[in-house]
């Protein structure tokens, strides 16, 4: 079942994705300083007539890295072509993106942490020295030809920065880690969003809806669609608070933005009693894969100070117990949170 604070896109959202992204700075909220830095090096670029440097985006889910590579795109008028890594399973695969790229043009790759280490050392000419090397036939009938590719940009998006090997990491010019949004730039996203929508969302409202978003835009995004059809079925013209409030309610989204899937976990964490429990342990009990623990649930929970992860495993911190109400456990001349008593 889809979780409505899900952080991967969700196939319904397709079609609104598109027609709700940004393609300008002027449009694109948030992530000031990354923004800062590119419109210099894009500048740059651009007065030199070179290609931008490939550039490498991390951070949790859902916080704008496709995104920034589409107005890179528009900016230094280039075509761009999108891909992902998993889709990329043969060196035959990566070598037709590579001949098909014209001069100045970008190459998005999402999830680039997922690329064999066979593919990725075909990539490492291609990005240093603009090269193709192939290999035809085997054994020693086996011959390397060289193919001169065009001068291209490539943007890779990662979500997990840690499990990109070092030689790919180290041939990105320009490293970039997008931040969760503050809830004062997620309503205004919100309501630029609204008038796209065509259901005007008031200020109080999109707040509302920024509260329960996670930090996320993707989140508030699906959010402000799912309260608009509630207003939808009321004739409501505006989206106001008190329908927020109602509809949010309904999709059991609290005002912290959790879901019924966080509040599991936080209460597994708790009943624990202070034991610092596994990865396995956790995705075991709560019926769900390790990678959406760590990647979809864990984020947004260890970077508002919920969980604590250590040597041992996951533990509850202190605003987690004062979260419940209850009292943070001592543990071994330890607090839960590791703090020193």
């Amino acid at each position: 079942m889809d979780r409505i604070v899900e952080i991967d896109k969700i196939s319904f959202e397709n079609e609104y994705e598109t027609s709700l992204r940004p393609t300008t700075w002027d449009d694109y909220i948030g992530q000031d300083k990354i923004k800062r830095n590119l419109k210099v090096f894009i500048e740059a670029s651009r007065k030199r007539e070179e290609c931008l440097d490939h550039a490498l985006f991390f951070g949790p889910p859902g916080l704008g890295k496709t995104t920034l590579a589409y107005i890179i795109s528009n900016e230094m008028n280039a075509n761009i072509k999108m891909t992902a890594a998993p889709m990329i399973e043969k060196s035959g695969d990566l070598a037709a993106i590579l001949t098909n790229l014209e001069e100045g043009d970008i190459l998005f790759i999402d999830e680039i942490h997922r690329l064999s280490p066979a593919i990725e050392e075909i990539l490492y000419p291609a990005m240093e020295d603009f090269r193709l090397d192939i290999i035809i036939g085997s054994g020693p009938a086996a011959q390397t030809i060289k193919i001169d590719l065009p001068r291209f940009t490539l943007i890779g998006a990662t979500t997990r920065a840690g499990m990109i090997s070092s030689p790919l990491r180290d041939r990105f010019g320009m490293h970039f880690r997008l931040q969760f949004y503050d809830k004062k730039d997620l309503a205004q996203i919100i309501i630029k969003a609204s008038h796209k929508l065509k259901k005007i969302c008031l200020d109080d409202g999109a707040v509302e809806i920024a509260r329960r978003s996670r930090g996320t835009p993707r989140i508030a995004l699906r959010l402000l669609k799912r309260v608009r059809d509630f207003a939808d079925v009321k004739d409501e013209d505006e989206i106001t608070k008190d329908r927020c409030d109602f509809a949010l309610e309904e999709l059991g989204v609290n005002d912290l933005g959790f879901d019924e899937l966080d509040i599991k976990y936080l209460e597994l964490l708790l009943d624990s009693k202070g034991r610092a429990l596994g990865l396995n342990t956790i995705a075991a009990a709560l019926s769900e894969d390790e990678g959406t623990i760590e990647d979809v649930i864990e984020p947004y929970l260890l970077a508002n100070g919920y969980i604590q992860r250590t040597a041992r495993g996951r533990i509850a911190t202190r605003k987690c117990y004062e979260l419940f109400k209850l009292t943070p456990i001592e543990i071994g001349g330890l607090f839960d949170n590791g703090e020193n008593i």
